[in-house]
């Protein structure tokens, strides 16, 4: 190599070190800047939410099962206590944000009363999810029958889920983690019970992840400790695998296990969304799509399908928001219609496709979800559960408004300056 060419490729190099750098220097500030303006808004703010629209949490049969579907927090807090309370032979519990306030100890006490009375407790919540939750709340007293286990830091992804099954008859999942914020009237998500067979799906994800989750180093190390203190039996101890009680795919469990490389949910939205041909209504939220679901949706806009996506307006995450911004413009643009959920927190992660097919999980429809969280949607393939999950996206329209073409063209050329270095 000669000089000339030695010199280029060094200036070469410094440049592109520097564009990098202010690249990286941009992001950070207007990243600090939204931070800024988001904290001096919740400061700001004094009034509260009256209430948005529900269906009540009523039960229906569906591919022969019994659900109910909840759009608020109380009611499924209480049934998922009185499930707690019934208990008789085993629970397991698994969470991603345990608060340590009013609800949260509701649940906590209700747990260990159900391992006083001989009911075996299984307890999973994710460390990074509660990173501000004091420790001595996940302080638990020693008891044969109750095993709580911490998803760790320092493994591959975080654990999403939210999963309650109690004796294999009954189970929850969907959007609700655990704490007074998400009962209040400043909360809307979505989650769902199971009654019957269908159950297994919650269960068995629940002894899947528990089984691998107690062969890592921090638990085995654990184990060991436990035995030579306390000379008592592993505190994660391994959970039998049951079986499915019969064959039936109409319920069905997608999990995302990003430590297998395992992604089934991002799978089965561009699969339905390719499969669709009348009508597609998506909540997210937190918006980020990648390349592929974002040209599922375009697709399906484009040959003629009334695809509809709901979003928070503004949502608990600032950078979320404006990093999801970006990806409006195209979908506007295929004919999709997007709508803005008002004045309070939409978290649900649903999706329902031509009144046959519908989702209720903890997913969202990001990069971290998809492809980077333990996930668990259930895909439900049935008229009548999809049939009420149309009346609740429905239902949630009636507190949104729709971003026109018009409005979203004309926003300050500032946001999109945002936007683009996001």
């Amino acid at each position: 190599m000669n000089r000339l060419t030695r010199d280029t490729t060094s200036t070469a190099l410094r440049v592109a070190r520097l564009i990098i750098t202010l690249l990286l220097s941009a992001q950070a500030l207007a990243i600090a800047l939204l931070v800024s303006i988001d904290t001096v808004r919740k400061f700001r703010r004094t009034q509260h939410s009256d209430g948005y629209p529900v269906i009540e949490p009523e039960p229906f049969q569906a591919a022969g099962n019994n659900m109910t579907i909840y759009m608020e927090g109380v009611s499924v807090y209480a049934d998922m206590l009185v499930e707690i309370e019934r208990a008789k032979h085993f629970i397991y519990f698994e969470t991603y944000i345990w608060k340590d306030d009013a609800i949260g100890h509701m649940f906590k006490d209700a747990l260990i009363r159900a391992a006083q009375r001989g009911v075996n407790v299984y307890i999973v919540w994710d460390a990074f999810g509660n990173m501000v939750v004091k420790p001595k709340f996940f302080v638990f007293p020693v008891l044969p029958h109750l095993h709580p286990m911490r998803y760790p830091l320092p493994h591959t992804g975080r654990d999403h889920r939210k999963i309650l099954v109690v004796d294999g008859k009954t189970g929850f999942v969907g959007g609700y983690n655990i704490g007074d914020l998400y009962a209040s009237l400043e909360w809307r998500d979505t989650h769902i019970k199971i009654e019957g067979a269908a159950v297994w799906e919650l269960e068995n994800a629940f002894v899947d992840f528990w089984n691998r989750a107690r062969n890592q180093w921090y638990n085995r190390l654990h184990n060991a400790v436990t035995r030579v203190l306390s000379r008592s039996k592993p505190q994660y101890p391994k959970l039998p695998d049951q079986g499915a009680k019969q064959w039936d795919a109409s319920i069905v469990a997608a999990i995302n296990d990003p430590k297998r490389l395992v992604f089934p949910i991002r799978g089965s939205y561009i699969d339905i969304l390719e499969r669709a041909v009348d009508r597609a209504y998506l909540t997210a939220a937190y918006f980020v799509p990648d390349r592929e679901i974002q040209g599922s949706l375009i697709a399906a806009a484009q040959r003629g399908v009334d695809v509809r996506v709901l979003i928070p307006e503004k949502s608990n995450h600032i950078v979320a928001d404006w990093i999801s911004r970006a990806y409006l413009t195209e979908l506007l643009d295929a004919g999709i219609q997007l709508w803005r959920y008002k004045d309070l927190m939409i978290h649900s992660k649903t999706a329902v496709v031509d009144g046959r097919w519908t989702t209720i999980g903890t997913a969202n429809i990001d990069r971290m979800s998809m492809t980077g969280n333990h996930e668990i949607n259930l895909e439900i393939f049935d008229e009548t559960a999809a049939k009420k999950m149309e009346d609740v996206f429905l239902t949630d329209l009636k507190n949104a408004r729709r971003l026109t073409v018009e409005e979203w063209y004309d926003r300050p050329y500032i946001a999109r300056i945002i936007e683009s270095i996001l």
